[in-house]
């Protein structure tokens, strides 16, 4: 019986959930459009494809393959499930296959990059069941056995590995690659929307880096890429590979309707409260309050607790409702993914979707979490689960986002906002993979930008997806890629240019530290250690394994950054539905070691800031408000922990000793006289609510107007502060030298103010609440907020705005 999406859904909005659906909206079927075989694909190709069910392409992927064929660079940037990767797998095995009659030599050689090991294991499976012709492909990455390795290099055709690999293994290394590098003809860059901020500045480097290389052995290969839609994505390939890049956007593949749900979680049961904030709960001294960034892997999940004030119900949690409705679909027999934002709430849900489905064991044990942090074999075994319907319910984290070929889904969960609609829309694709109809259901956390989209869905379906952010001369970013460079082969004069304006300043104050040393024939790598172990492409520093204490086995891992706050000594942590104790964090040996057992208590880290304004890039005022883009230094420091028990009561606080942390980004910020502030309505007692409000609700809007996540950026608000010496409310970029967010908000700051004024004045509640003004990573607890105090401050910055002079 085929899926009837509205029935579905009716169904589950009918009883005590009447009145949390929203909004839907159907999007419709899109017809095919289809296209000839090009003449040039090798007749083995298109018998291999044949034999795999393509037996005719779409417009995109002839278009896309034409134009690799003929060497122009190309970005695909079309829908989920639109078949990108016969776009570039024509040209690709062509080659290789062409390559093989070659009577000398390696042959033709390609190199495929993804994000994850996931996608490129799942790519690897789709070329080998193609089974072209003498065409030998590999993955090449951290799980690959040492021995296979050296085959690898010597003998296959299509590499497949991420860009991790291609650091610190095949540049440094370049010279085993060289017969490989040699007969190199094509790069497939695979889900390219995922590198923006700081990631994609550092691929952009990186890409700089393999290009010099390839040159060096005489190759210049073809670039072809592939996105999920975003804005631009010519721009956005362009500037990640350094070359003009030809953008294929109009989508030719066929696509059944989908129903897209917008949902609001009811109120909670009577005698609970609302949605505690989850992550780093902390105290700032001199009166400046701050929300830090936090990767959301270590995110805490959402908490229920007693409501104290008494004012319009607050909502359950977004993961709690996302569990009950995974439940009830798997009840149904409906093959539903759950995604969440974080690591621990993905386990949240699923544990309690098990828990609701206890007096069903078989269905109860359909459910599984799906994360990062993982190790390999229980991933692959967990998509294989999902493929052949042993799986009917998974709670996933973006790890299952980026492109695994996952067939036959019927409806897909998103509890809370993804950080982007491109993510949004990424997402909601992973249903309907099989031709059929489909079900997307935004649930909405207590967020200001959640509330907002569900009172205002002309945001999801009104617009067209964000322009994604990176910026390849990020100094934090190229110094140390081009270090590296300089290891891989001597760089030159004429090697600058490809690195950007600002790369012989850098490499100029990269000799003035020893780092690099000038010599007739270029700069020369002056260190004993390895270029490439001083970079790390995701920009999360060093890694800690946690260790369970009784078997030594490696539960999983977390950024050096985020283990301050998840797995000090003390904390609890959740893996696959089991809770454990940390015994103790060792950040020189990189671990964190655990044992088993629920002691009946979460953890939440409290920590200490405070910043400094660097200098100003770019300002502009209106009238008495000054707002101003530039440098800043953020200190952090994890100083402590509270013990809560699930209701929310604090039973004890423990002191940590872990070093601080001092973050140099970029940040917009903007001042306010104080006497202009009381004439405005907001007293001087008053000044640091109402600031400390409007910051949190700026934050939560951010991800309107930039591809930023709330956990990559921060925020700080004071009455007082002595670098500007008035009161001020910045947010920053969490990343070492930026990443792009805050000065997008700067260059929109009329539309990001005005957006976030609309959500602050629009919310129900009348003091203030998660969907409003409160932050799900306050460093001070939510203390103080005055939301009418913000209403008032924003409404007066925004009185002087230009179009109201």
């Amino acid at each position: 019986m085929a899926f009837d999406p509205e029935a579905t859904l009716a169904a589950l909005a009918s009883g005590p959930r009447a009145g949390r659906l929203r909004h839907v909206h159907e999007v419709p079927a899109r017809p095919a459009s289809v296209a000839d075989w090009p003449a040039w694909v090798d007749p083995s190709v298109h018998a291999a494809c044949a034999g795999a069910g393509a037996t005719s392409l779409w417009s995109h992927q002839r278009q896309a393959a034409d134009l690799a064929h003929g060497g122009s660079h190309v970005v695909m940037a079309t829908g989920t499930a639109s078949g990108k990767s016969l776009g570039y797998l024509l040209p690709v095995l062509t080659s290789l296959v062409e390559g093989t009659y070659a009577p000398t030599g390696r042959g033709a050689t390609a190199l495929y990059l993804s994000p994850t090991k996931a996608l490129a294991a799942d790519q690897l499976s789709r070329v080998q069941a193609m089974a072209v012709p003498g065409v030998r492909a590999a993955t090449y990455d951290g799980d690959t056995p040492t021995e296979e390795r050296r085959w690898i290099r010597d003998h296959a055709h299509l590499v497949l590995t991420n860009p991790d690999l291609v650091h610190h293994s095949l540049l440094p290394l370049h010279e085993r690659w060289a017969p490989f590098l040699r007969r190199l003809r094509y790069v497939v860059i695979d889900e390219c929307h995922v590198y923006r901020g700081v990631f994609g500045s550092h691929l952009a480097a990186l890409l700089r880096r393999l290009r010099r290389v390839c040159a060096r052995y005489g190759a210049s290969p073809t670039f072809v890429l592939a996105s999920a839609t975003v804005r631009d994505p010519g721009d956005h390939a362009s500037r990640l590979v350094g070359l003009p890049v030809t953008a294929v956007t109009v989508d030719g593949s066929p696509r059944e309707a989908m129903t897209f749900a917008l949902w609001e979680p009811g109120a909670l049961d009577e005698g609970f409260g609302a949605t505690a904030p989850a992550g780093t709960a902390a105290e700032h001294p001199a009166g400046t309050i701050a929300e830090s960034p936090a990767d959301p892997i270590g995110e805490y999940p959402a908490r229920e607790v007693a409501d104290t004030s008494g004012e319009t119900p607050a909502r359950r949690s977004a993961t709690s409702e996302a569990a009950d409705l995974l439940a009830e679909l798997v009840g149904a027999r409906v093959q539903t993914v759950a995604f969440a934002r974080s690591r621990a709430g993905v386990e949240a849900l699923a544990s309690s979707a098990r828990r609701t489905l206890e007096g069903q064991p078989r269905l109860a044990s359909a459910i599984a979490a799906y994360r990062g942090g993982y190790l390999p074999e229980e991933r692959r075994e967990l998509e294989r689960a999902l493929r052949q319907g042993d799986i009917i319910g998974l709670a996933a984290t973006n790890a299952l986002e980026l492109g695994v070929d996952i067939s036959g889904l019927d409806a897909v969960l998103l509890a809370g906002w993804p950080g982007t609609r491109a993510s949004l829309w990424q997402q909601a694709g992973r249903a309907g993979r099989a031709g059929t109809r489909s079900l997307a259901v935004f649930v909405a956390a207590d967020d200001p930008l959640d509330t907002y989209v569900v009172n205002h869905p002309e945001v999801v379906f009104g617009q067209p997806v964000e322009s994604t952010v990176l910026d390849p001369d990020n100094p934090h970013v190229l110094a140390p890629h081009l270090a590296a460079a300089a290891a891989e082969l001597p760089l030159k004069e004429a090697d600058l240019e490809m690195f950007g304006p600002d790369a012989r300043r850098l490499v100029d104050a990269l000799v003035a530290r020893g780092i690099l040393r000038r010599r007739p024939a270029g700069w020369f790598w002056a260190r004993s250690d390895r270029a490439s172990d001083h970079v790390s492409l995701r920009g999360s520093g060093e890694v800690v394994g946690i260790v369970e204490s009784r078997t030594g086995r490696v539960l999983g891992t977390i950024d050096e950054s985020s283990a301050h706050s998840q797995v000090h000594t003390g904390a609890v942590h959740v893996h696959q539905g089991s809770t454990y104790v940390v015994t103790e964090l060792d950040l020189e040996l990189g671990t964190a070691t655990a044992v088993r057992g629920d002691p009946g208590w979460s953890t939440f880290a409290q920590s200490v800031s405070a910043f400094d304004v660097v200098g100003a890039q770019e300002s502009f005022s209106w009238g008495p408000v000054d707002v101003a883009f530039g440098n800043v230094r953020v200190h952090h420091q994890v100083t402590s922990f509270l013990r809560r028990l699930p209701g929310g009561e604090v039973i004890g606080t423990h002191p940590l000793t872990l070093p601080q942390r001092t973050l140099s980004t970029k940040a917009v910020w903007w001042t306010m006289p104080a006497d202009w502030l009381e004439a405005a309505g907001v007293a001087e007692v008053d000044v640091p609510g109402a600031a400390h409000a409007a910051e949190h609700a700026a934050i939560g809007m951010m991800p309107l107007v930039a591809t930023s996540d709330r956990w990559d950026i921060g925020g700080v608000s004071t009455a007082l502060h002595p670098d500007t010496g008035l009161p001020t409310i910045m947010v920053y970029d969490g990343h070492p030298g930026g990443a792009g967010f805050a000065q997008r908000a700067f260059g929109v700051f009329e539309m990001w103010l005005s957006a976030t004024l609309e959500a602050v004045r629009s919310c129900r509640c009348e003091r203030g609440c998660p969907g409003c003004v409160q932050s799900p990573k306050c460093g001070n607890g939510n203390e103080p907020l005055d939301k009418a105090g913000a209403v008032r401050l924003l409404e007066a910055v925004l009185r002087h705005a230009p179009r109201h002079n």
